[in-house]
């Protein structure tokens, strides 16, 4: 069978649909195909998604055991995880069927195969009724990233998993591993830690959550080496093998002595790479650098003009927003807009609890590259809203040019952090200076306030915080 298409997009997931869906917005014939039956790629299937409802289960029991100790008891909260399981699949059903809904209104034509490029107009679909070329005209790459599992931790166990075996639930076992400390690990060990499992986290480097500044990974650290029976850093990982009904490691410590550990399920979380080999690249001769990422330009084109690449394929942070993002400029360039991909800020979010958050400029990041700034910050142990929920163990952070005032990146840890988040975002790309935030009204009482106040407290203006004035 033979078709033709003005813009083919090559992955659903949410770089993937968010391109189909604008490019249909923009009167374009498109063809989305994907090798999954259901639309919306790892973050939605496997990833972000039913991670956020597990984790939505794991607070709520945290805070039922908390609470008793304010005066409204529950009791000691039960686990049924077939129930907790049959609400994460609920979710990913009730989404992935809305995005089917919105591509049939949009008569965007979805085909499910496995795509592989025959040359820079064409793409071969092998589906279950046979195989489908589709010619076209434009042609987004969507095809994402998977997990990394080095060699030597190969096992051909189920209870060796990674993160989509984790999400899956199986049972909240005794002993559990975390091989990784970055946010995929730490948001599943803060899962099957509060689902009734001992967990061990490993991480290879000196600390967790690489990429956020010390200082606000520190409450939450301080929280789950509470929660977690340990967190190993500067810890190799040599091998990992069955062991009877268990999985042995074997690692080095960090003071170079081999240890031997024996767990129930072992969770790898090192890092994920693209997904460019398989697809026909080299048929439409597409370019990748020497670690499989599709080089791409500012409008998020490859070095075949008539194709274009986004999201985990392009590069890091591999993030779902970051690929919607490139989406959109992807389809406007197509489409024939002068624009480019140009942001000042991604955020980037670790869902736990407290959650961390952070945008722009880190000042871990500042410091290395010699960037002088100047910071407002504001502990939510003098915030009223976060006092009253139980939350005061984190803080806002401001990073300003220290000569015009403006903004150069933020941080928060504390409950919903991510959704505060975007306020600072916002305040980033918009060139927003102390005076844009501080003068902005916030309700009260609300975390949010805690935005403002880090903001005037850049000048030592701050109402629920005194310092000396600092000019």
């Amino acid at each position: 069978m033979n078709k033709k298409t003005q813009v083919l997009v090559l992955g659903s997931g949410p770089g993937g649909y968010a391109a189909a869906f604008r490019a249909a917005d923009l009167g374009f014939s498109v063809t989305l195909v994907e090798k999954y039956a259901t639309l919306g790629g790892v973050c939605l299937n496997v990833g972000c998604i039913p991670s956020k409802a597990l984790i939505h289960v794991s607070i709520l029991r945290d805070e039922v055991k908390e609470i008793a100790n304010h005066g409204l008891v529950y009791g000691e909260p039960k686990v049924d995880v077939s129930k907790i399981r049959e609400f994460k699949e609920g979710v990913v059903k009730k989404l992935t069927s809305g995005l089917a809904q919105l591509a049939k209104a949009r008569k965007v034509e979805v085909i499910t195969g496995l795509g592989k490029l025959s040359s820079a107009n064409s793409i071969d679909i092998e589906t279950k009724e046979g195989k489908v070329s589709v010619d076209f005209d434009f042609l987004i790459l969507a095809t994402g990233s998977s997990a990394v599992v080095p060699k030597a931790w190969q096992v051909d166990d189920e209870r060796v998993m990674t993160s989509t075996g984790a999400l899956k639930l199986q049972d909240f076992p005794k002993d559990f591993l975390v091989i990784g400390g970055g946010v995929i690990g730490l948001e599943m060990g803060f899962v099957y830690s509060s689902g009734g499992s001992s967990v061990t986290v490993i991480e290879a480097g000196p600390t967790i959550a690489t990429g956020a500044d010390r200082d606000i990974i520190r409450p939450l650290e301080k929280k789950l080496k509470a929660k977690f029976k340990s967190i190993l850093t500067n810890t190799k990982v040599n091998s990992l093998k069955k062991a009877g009904q268990k999985i042995e490691v074997e690692f080095i410590d960090n003071e170079g002595k081999s240890q031997k550990e024996k767990f129930d399920r072992v969770l790898v979380s090192v890092g994920r790479r693209p997904n460019s080999e398989g697809i026909g690249l080299e048929q439409a001769g597409v370019k990748v650098d020497e670690k499989g990422f599709v080089i791409v330009d500012k409008q998020q084109r490859t070095n075949v003009p008539n194709i274009f690449a986004i999201g985990d394929l392009v590069g890091n942070p591999m993030l779902a927003h970051k690929a919607s993002s490139e989406a959109v400029v992807a389809c406007d360039v197509i489409h024939g807009k002068k624009t480019i991909w140009d942001h000042k800020g991604i955020p980037s979010v670790i869902y736990t609890n407290p959650e961390i958050a952070w945008v722009g400029l880190t000042e871990d990041q500042a410091k290395t590259q010699g960037i002088e700034y100047k910071l407002g910050k504001f502990p939510w142990a003098a915030s009223g809203r976060a006092i009253a929920e139980m939350a005061s163990e984190g803080f806002t952070k401001i990073l300003f040019d220290p000569k015009t005032d403006r903004i150069l990146g933020a941080a928060i840890c504390g409950k919903n952090a991510g959704e505060l988040i975007a306020e600072l975002g916002l305040a980033l790309e918009m060139g927003a200076v102390m005076e844009d935030i501080g003068g902005t009204i916030h309700a009260h009482p609300t975390l949010s306030e805690t935005s403002l106040e880090a903001a005037e407290d850049l000048h030592g203006y701050c109402i629920h915080l005194y310092s000396p004035k600092k000019g």
